[in-house]
């Protein structure tokens, strides 16, 4: 074999494995992120349609003010119940603030505990209303984002829900910056429920202070593994807390200088084209899938951790009685 064949041959392997990193082929994506919010239309401890109206009211002004145009990706089964059109109506107002809407099943099941029959039905089950939204809007339902971002256990099943997406007209949104804002978010539902504002306070602190602590360790975490900052996808909630703190999350992404692009934007970058082919239990972010993929370590050891007496409230809050919370969605 020629020494000019094997280093063709060289040059594809390179390419097959690296060329969707995009090492310096990507300028553009460097400063972006595509900011999407989970769990729609309101993630959390039990809220009244007036509360949710007002947690609404809050994470729309907030993207306005901020120039974001935000995906949430949706839970119809929490539109069940006498409030029904208040809450469908939560959903319309995403739309009309220029937003766009994508699927989370119904009833936010686990793909891992969860026979494929009965996942794609709920899947499918969770596209009824939202679908109908959209094209009261000219848009098209075309994101589908994984609960607990489990993808599948089994290859077998991965490939089949996949398949179904795709004859669906769906695109799966990954994930690949987060800032656990689910361990604060309830915490901070009840705190506010007792009305004990100082312990409201703390845990919004706390929570501020860890996502700007986390955000760094992403673009630090992609750099070491990428050769470059990709144009991310960070994933958050739609809580009270959340509202609460727009205006202080949007202050952190500029101290980082990432601006806010559309999910459709965040795709184009090529780093979303390396192979993924994770199957297990575990529903990792896509920074953990591609190290697996490419066989490069991340520096877990400076990951920030959630503080202590916050994973603790939150523990306590998810095993509580049933009706004293949501359903933990997350």
């Amino acid at each position: 074999m020629s020494h000019r064949r094997i280093a063709r041959q060289t040059i594809a392997r390179f390419l097959a494995v690296f060329g969707g990193i995009g090492l310096a082929f990507s300028p553009a994506a460097a400063g972006t992120v595509a900011i999407t919010f989970d769990d729609l239309p309101i993630f959390g401890l039990h809220a009244t349609a007036t509360e949710a109206g007002a947690i609404t009211t809050g994470l729309l002004d907030g993207f306005r003010s901020h120039h974001w145009q935000v995906t949430g990706f949706v839970n119809e089964i929490q539109l069940a119940g006498p409030d029904r059109e208040q809450r469908i109506g939560l959903l319309r107002r995403w739309l009309d603030a220029g937003m766009d809407l994508g699927n989370h099943s119904y009833s936010h099941l686990s793909l891992t505990k969860t026979p494929l029959d009965a996942y794609i039905a709920d899947v499918a089950r969770g596209e009824a209303v939202t679908r109908v939204l959209d094209r009261e809007h000219g848009k098209q339902e075309r994101w589908f984002r994984h609960p607990y971002l489990e993808t599948g256990p089994t290859l077998a099943i991965r490939h089949g829900f996949e398949a179904w997406l795709k004859d669906h007209g769906y695109r799966v949104a990954p994930v690949s910056m987060e800032n656990s804002d689910w361990e604060f978010a309830e915490p901070y539902d009840a705190a506010i429920a007792r009305h004990d504002e100082a312990q409201a306070a703390a845990i919004r602190a706390a929570y501020l202070d860890y996502t700007a602590a986390a955000l760094p360790w992403y673009r630090k975490a992609a750099v070491t593994l990428l050769g470059r900052e990709p144009a991310f996808v960070l994933l958050l909630h739609a809580s009270r807390l959340n509202a609460a703190s727009i205006d202080a999350l949007a202050a952190i992404l500029d101290a980082n200088g990432l601006r806010s692009v559309t999910l459709d934007r965040a795709m184009r970058d090529p780093a979303y084209r390396i192979a993924d082919d994770y199957v297990g239990p575990d529903g990792d972010e896509w920074l953990t899938r591609w190290s697996l993929t490419l066989h490069r370590d991340l520096p877990y050891a400076s990951l920030p951790k959630v503080p202590a007496w916050i994973a603790d409230l939150d523990q306590k809050i998810e095993t509580a009685a049933p009706d004293a919370q949501a359903p933990p969605v997350k």
